[in-house]
């Protein structure tokens, strides 16, 4: 995770791209998102970076997965050798408790804390958006193909995600983090046997 600070020509050091993205901070979170990939796995081909219809980045040919977030002033990256991965970073906002019900299964809906409403309600949001990049393909129902098992409200902790999309099914394992309000969540593996 990294918070910017920094102006363009920091990350233009380091990453040599040319983004098509014409707004000056969207593009700052662009740099510093493949910026993060480079502080991760040097040997990273970063500017081999395409973007699939479902706005997944991959590289073609490329033995590494790897997945990048950002939001306001952060940007989040993860990198694997051996299996798909995905990231999210959120911020603590309104809107996210808003459109809570079109994201949250009613089983989902009833072990969010009354407590921590929307902080919880974000780190479901984040998790889905999460396993959402680790499957990369698109067409998702965050209703139905994701569904969180309960877990308590903390700053940091672990989820379970059963993940169903036509025939394929998976058991994710996911961790989080809460740092005043901001929220990251990465798939951590997925359970094999």
């Amino acid at each position: 995770m990294w918070k910017i600070g920094e102006e363009e020509a920091f990350f233009r050091k380091t990453v040599t791209i040319e983004p098509e993205v014409h707004h000056p901070h969207k593009r700052l979170q662009h740099f510093a998102g493949r910026y993060l990939l480079v502080e991760l796995f040097p040997e990273l081909p970063v500017n081999d970076i395409r973007i699939m219809d479902s706005r997944k980045p991959y590289i073609p040919g490329n033995p590494y997965y790897f997945s990048i977030s950002h939001c306001g002033d952060y940007a989040a990256a993860i990198v694997s050798r051996r299996e798909h991965v995905g990231i999210d970073i959120e911020l603590v906002q309104p809107k996210i408790g808003r459109v809570a019900h079109k994201f949250l299964a009613l089983r989902e809906a009833e072990f969010i804390s009354r407590t921590h409403k929307l902080p919880h309600q974000t780190v479901c949001w984040s998790a889905k958006e999460a396993v959402y990049k680790w499957y990369g393909m698109g067409g998702l129902d965050f209703k139905a193909n994701m569904q969180l098992q309960a877990f308590p409200f903390q700053n940091a902790g672990m989820i379970t995600c059963d993940f169903l999309k036509d025939e394929r099914m998976a058991c994710l394992d996911l961790q989080y983090l809460m740092d005043g309000e901001l929220c990251l969540v990465w798939v951590v593996g997925e359970r094999k046997g």
